[in-house]
């Protein structure tokens, strides 16, 4: 017998709704999972990679709660890369080339075998709210399944259409149909929808490339996992080199010649599409001084030749698609598999959204992913695992989950969007992380993993390890503290080999290490605690010791920070009654119903004047409840 009631309902299985989906069934909420296929799960519909700059950081994160994304990625992964690896430690991100085929499998595989999940393969065509709570989905089969929650996770779906040159068709990603009724449900139930443009380069055939003419790109030879339950990418895992190859004065006439042949400039689209990773017609418009444009060729899988051009996104018509790859060198005889698109699709204002994902117009309803306005398999992952995790909250009665700031990436990109809204498809950077000294890449385990254990996302075996870990950091730290060394010994030799003034007076490992010519594998020796320590730990201690000052000075901001945060506005706050708030921010601290004033302060428009008076009148609230 089919099942008509759950605890949660995910539509949609891209990269959010499959995170959405296992949280909730590994946390004891009976989960449905509806997509158009189940041979579509997982699927990476544009470049088949994980991780950069910003993004590596997130799935790192997304892996310490408890979630899917890294371990799949190391599972898969056929190339991997330190991305600003000669920066510091505080920039650093992870980057993988996965097996498009494998990874999509990976994830099917994991669903296939998740309890308290069930998959059911339809279309989803309206939404049941009764009154100011959601109640569960219909189909377009008109099958009715109740459910205390919904999260969507729909990603391009939304009344998507596809644009190559002057052909316009509905579809939510090539070859796949969109989805029209579930957008005017959303409608009908007074949200704003708003359209936004993303893109994908054409496919090439890897047996018709010249590689000779082009930059070989290999893996780092010691691949550090995203995973921390990984220990490390296994010697035997085939690793494939990505290639670099440049456009040129003929690729970029042949592009000007036919600007307003694409869909961008010829006014078939009037969406807004993504700044930071811009068509090549956007790329000529925008910067138009410029001679070359990278394009990294980058494999597609194992079992297949397939080259995805990263860099060369468009929705050129094809025959100038195909005179304008031919330019390039390297790719003058490649056959064109597939051809690049442009799509257009509906996504909802995220200033609707509480910080825990769920609408301020209808209790019990997520939103993750696209939808939400964002860019990228990592942005639209995290939203995943966070609108799961507070989906089997709600259904539990227990405290919502919200992350900081000042404590993962993943609270800066959430905050961002439910405080600041986004005009432009959303993408993560490390500069947008105010704290990013102490959010870090290495140390997410650390940061984010008591909540996975409290939510049962992490077992108790891998928190301790990872416990353990910490404690190790600690006590070499503490060690070089406390071993104190004189001059005239066979240290003075190490440092004047490494170009570092000889000590003129007793000193600790730690202040020698704060040297910046002085590594940890420099001096181990002359520590008691001993030389065998892993390259994680080692490169933790280094951190640590190195920026103590810069981290110190970063905590101390944290501490102002979260005084804001910590001072909570009830939700039934009148702000009308404060008769010192203009008009206009009564209006907009009433529209955004800020949860902290923290949150309150990052409204655009908010003065210091008006916090102000807000920390008055609460206090005088508090006290007179005391």
């Amino acid at each position: 017998m089919t099942r008509t009631h759950y605890d949660c309902i995910v539509i949609g299985a891209g990269h959010a709704g499959i995170e959405a989906a296992l949280a909730p069934s590994r946390m004891g909420c009976r989960t449905l999972l509806i997509n158009m296929a189940f041979d579509t799960i997982g699927a990476m519909s544009c470049n088949p990679a994980i991780g950069g700059v910003g993004k590596g950081q997130l799935v790192k994160e997304i892996d310490a709660l408890g979630g899917e994304m890294g371990r799949a990625a190391d599972a898969t992964g056929i190339q991997f890369r330190q991305l600003n690896a000669s920066k510091g430690v505080a920039v650093r991100s992870s980057r993988c080339q996965s097996d498009r085929a494998r990874y999509a499998l990976y994830m099917q595989d994991v669903i296939a075998h998740q309890g308290q999940l069930d998959f059911q393969q339809a279309k989803v065509s309206e939404l049941l709210v009764q009154g100011s709570n959601v109640a569960g989905i219909r189909t377009k089969d008109n099958e009715t399944i109740y459910a205390k929650t919904v999260i969507i996770a729909a990603g391009t779906f939304l009344d998507g259409k596809i644009h190559v040159g002057e052909k316009t068709f509905p579809a939510g990603r090539i070859d796949e149909p969109n989805s029209t009724r579930l957008p005017q449900s959303l409608r009908d139930l007074g949200f704003q929808l708003m359209s936004f443009k993303t893109g994908t380069p054409p496919r090439l055939d890897g047996k018709t490339v010249d590689f000779s003419k082009m930059v070989r790109q290999d893996s780092d030879e010691r691949p550090v996992p995203f995973s921390f339950l990984t220990k490390e990418i296994p010697h035997d895992q085939k690793l494939l080199p990505c290639y670099i190859t440049m456009t040129n004065e003929k690729t970029h006439e042949i592009i000007r010649a036919n600007l307003l042949r694409s869909p961008m400039y010829s006014g078939k689209i009037k969406s807004t599409g993504v700044r930071y990773c811009p068509s090549i017609e956007d790329k000529l418009v925008k910067f138009a001084g410029k001679k070359q444009h990278h394009v990294f060729l980058e494999p597609e899988g194992l079992e297949t030749d397939l080259y995805y051009p990263n860099g060369i996104s468009t929705g050129l018509p094809e025959e100038v698609q195909e005179k304008m790859v031919h330019s390039i060198a390297g790719l003058e005889k490649v056959r064109i598999v597939r051809f690049g698109y442009s799509i257009e699709h509906d996504v909802i204002v995220s200033t609707e959204l509480k910080a825990t994902l769920e609408s301020r117009r209808i209790h019990g309803l997520f939103f993750a992913g696209q939808i939400n306005g964002t860019t990228g398999y990592e942005e639209a992952a995290a939203q995943g695992i966070v609108a799961g995790i507070n989906a089997a909250l709600k259904v539990k009665g227990e405290e919502p989950f919200i992350l900081r700031r000042d404590e993962s990436y993943i609270g800066v990109l959430i905050d961002d969007l439910v405080i600041k809204g986004t005009e432009e498809p959303y993408r993560m950077f490390t500069s947008r992380v105010e704290y990013r000294l102490i959010v870090r890449e290495d140390n997410a385990d650390q940061r984010m993993c008591a909540y996975g254990r409290r939510f049962g996302l992490i077992s108790e075996e891998a928190y301790q390890k990872i416990k353990q870990k910490y404690t190790m950091i600690d006590k070499r730290i503490q060690s070089l503290k406390e071993t104190r060394v004189r001059p005239g010994t066979e240290l003075d030799d190490v440092l004047a080999k490494n170009h570092s003034a000889p000590l003129r007076n007793v000193t600790t490992l730690y202040d020698i290490l704060k040297r910046p010519e002085i590594s940890f594998g420099m001096i181990a020796r002359f520590d008691p605690a001993g030389e065998d320590i892993a390259r994680e730990i080692i490169e933790q201690v280094e951190y640590e010791t190195k920026y103590e000052g810069f981290i110190a000075r970063q905590l101390k901001d944290v501490e102002k920070f979260k005084y804001l945060e910590n001072i909570r506005i009830p939700e039934d706050m009148d702000y009308a009654a404060l008769s010192g708030l203009s008009k206009e921010i009564q209006y907009k601290l009433k529209t955004f119903n800020p949860a902290t004033l923290g949150q309150a302060n990052r409204i655009s428009g908010v003065t210091p004047a008006a916090i102000s008076l807000l920390i008055v009148y609460l206090k005088k609230r508090n006290a007179g409840k005391k």
